[in-house]
């Protein structure tokens, strides 16, 4: 799995977990529908500013959603 693909995935099952269409998330966080998808099939790399309108729509703090990507991080 890539790092775009595990991050689109932790974006889903947050979402899910609130019981959020991608149409409701995508509102809430003032993007597209299609652009939502997208993020969660891995297919687009995510700006800063977008991950922090996600994470206010997903009611989650950054931090928490990109702590799924440590085995990404060498140290």
């Amino acid at each position: 799995m890539t790092l775009r693909e595990k991050f689109g995935a932790a974006v889903r099952a947050r979402r899910e977990d609130l019981g959020f269409s991608q149409e409701q998330l995508a509102e809430l966080a003032g993007m597209h529908r299609t652009y939502v998808g997208s993020i969660e099939r891995g297919e687009r790399n995510v700006s800063l500013e977008n991950i922090v309108k996600l994470c206010e729509a997903l009611q989650i703090k950054p931090s928490s959603l990109m702590g799924s990507l440590d085995e990404f991080v060498n140290l």
